[in-house]
């Protein structure tokens, strides 16, 4: 009979968080990243501003700011899960990033 061993330790598995940023590399996959955001939940403020922040940690925070004449801790706060950006800094943000905004008619319901 071949039972399964336990795991010698199991509490010593550890896990590491996911962080999307550390697989943002090129222009285009921060692009594709934030156009799904804008295409999956375009109404959740919240999720966009997350979503520029990951793209901003990808790229480096430092350089961000630079470029947007903003300090890193307004951007941090902006782009967190409780930030509120102004559109003038999702403006800036997403010109520092290299991104473009675009609209796009949608078919109207009823």
């Amino acid at each position: 009979m071949n039972q399964a061993q336990p795991l010698a330790n199991p509490s010593a598995t550890r896990f590491t968080p996911y962080d999307v940023a550390e697989h943002l590399r090129t222009p285009d996959e921060m692009a594709a990243y934030l156009d799904a955001w804008l295409e999956e939940a375009p109404d959740d403020v919240a999720g966009l501003a997350r979503a520029l922040g990951d793209i901003a940690r990808a790229k480096g925070m430092t350089q961000v700011a630079k470029d947007t004449g903003l300090s890193r801790e307004s951007l941090y706060r902006a782009l967190s899960a409780d930030g509120n950006p102004s559109f003038a800094t999702v403006l800036k943000v997403t010109k520092a990033l290299g991104l473009r905004l675009h609209a796009h008619a949608v078919a109207c319901e009823g």
